[in-house]
């Protein structure tokens, strides 16, 4: 069974940068399109980035330029790069295939930007 976990979190103050990394396999990110996930209070979860391979293949627009998913060398983790990171990107951030059927969640990276 395909397990992720992700990392990276923070409490940072707006302007600030922070690297989500997902661990999962280099199977399961070289195969499948996978994408990072923001839940934020009071919203419904958000596709907020998808690559598959090499391609980038979608990033929403209030993050475009900000944020980038990427993978590591070894395939084993898919990264997210946010910089100039704002109160509203505040959330916990979830990774796992762009659409389904999923993987078994993992327990999610809490983000806090303080204003």
């Amino acid at each position: 069974q395909v397990k992720l976990m992700e990392s990276g979190g923070g409490l940072v103050p707006a302007g600030g940068s922070l690297r989500l990394s997902c661990l999962a396999s280099a199977d399961v990110v070289r195969m499948s399109t996978m994408g990072w996930f923001r839940r934020s209070p009071g919203q419904e979860d958000e596709l907020i980035a998808t690559r598959s391979g090499n391609d980038v293949r979608y990033i929403k627009a209030s993050i475009k330029g900000r944020f980038t998913m990427g993978v590591t060398s070894d395939l084993t983790a898919v990264t997210l790069q946010m910089n100039d990171l704002k109160p509203e990107d505040s959330g916990m951030y979830f990774c796992n295939t762009a659409t389904s059927p999923h993987f078994h969640w993992g327990p999610g990276t809490q983000v806090t930007v303080s204003s």
